[in-house]
């Protein structure tokens, strides 16, 4: 349920707003990788979750590009 809620929220954005939270994703999974990489980080799942939210940001701006054709 959280997952839909979360896409629905993507939904309503508009395309700037998908940019900008995929550029504040990609910047806190490389932190997340930096911190994994010095043994600073506690909860290792963090970066998948960070990689599929990545991806469902991009799904939803692949679908509104096709939509907007």
């Amino acid at each position: 349920m959280k997952v839909n809620k979360f896409l629905d929220e993507l939904r309503d954005k508009t395309a700037d707003e998908l940019q900008a939270d995929l550029v504040s994703a990609k910047k806190e999974l490389f932190n997340l990788r930096f911190q994994n990489a010095t043994n600073q980080l506690d909860n290792t799942a963090r970066i998948k979750e960070v990689r599929k939210n990545i991806a469902r940001i991009q799904t939803i701006m692949t679908e509104k590009k096709i939509a907007a054709k």
